[in-house]
């Protein structure tokens, strides 16, 4: 990943927080067709190796975890809050004009040996901590034990279980660092004005970043 020294970030726990935040995770594997891809909802264990260990599922129908090289790292995508930035939001606009449109993100690409994971146990423990973790601030939670245990026992045989123990993992968050205060706080002014959530959020994160010094 392109990664210029102001937008870079290499703090594993800031890291970690946008993987549980965002678990839907892009997978990208190498093997006997070529590229694949497919979104996959992930569970962090951070505690399981020195960077974390990645969990998930796939459908056994899906050719991905069947195709792969096992010698070849997986990537894993996940993509923060991010959202279009007009030049009308900047200072400079109105003070000399020579801006252009861009764009605001915050993503982490973690990489490492993908391992098939193809065992009852396993596959229910993933499932369920998976369910529990988005489950947890609705009002009324459901479990995985709300349904029927032969139902269950049925739905994984149908899936495959993987797991990635990252070996390499990289942050950044390009949320208008590079930019003057005055067009930072004109950044944040006009993300608030908008009535999405990841405009909301990325105005945080232009607040919060703006004013530290980045080497």
């Amino acid at each position: 990943m392109y990664q210029p020294p102001h937008f870079r970030e290499d703090d594993l726990a800031v890291q970690h927080a946008l993987i549980r935040a965002h678990p839907l995770g892009l997978l990208v594997t190498f093997g006997t067709t070529g590229l694949e891809a497919n979104p996959i909802p992930f569970v962090l264990e951070a505690s399981a190796s020195s960077l974390g260990t990645l969990k998930a599922h796939l459908s056994r129908a899906n050719p991905q975890w069947r195709t792969f090289e096992p010698a070849q790292e997986a990537l894993v995508v996940f993509q923060g809050p991010e959202t279009y930035i007009t030049p009308s939001w900047y200072a400079a606009k109105r003070e000399h004009g020579k801006v252009v449109p861009t764009w605001n993100y915050a993503i982490v690409q973690a990489r490492g040996r993908l391992t098939i994971r193809d065992d009852p146990d396993w596959l229910l423990q993933q499932i369920t901590t998976m369910t529990d973790m988005q489950e947890a601030p609705r009002p009324e939670p459901w479990n995985v034990n709300d349904a029927p245990a032969p139902f269950v026992a049925a739905q994984l045989k149908g899936i495959v279980g993987i797991e990635i123990e990252i070996t390499r993992i990289e942050g950044k968050w390009k949320v208008s660092q590079n930019r003057p205060e005055a067009d930072r706080l004109g950044v944040s002014a006009g993300l608030r004005l908008s009535q999405d959530d990841a405009s909301h959020q990325m105005a945080e994160l232009v607040d919060a970043r703006g004013a530290l010094p980045r080497e």
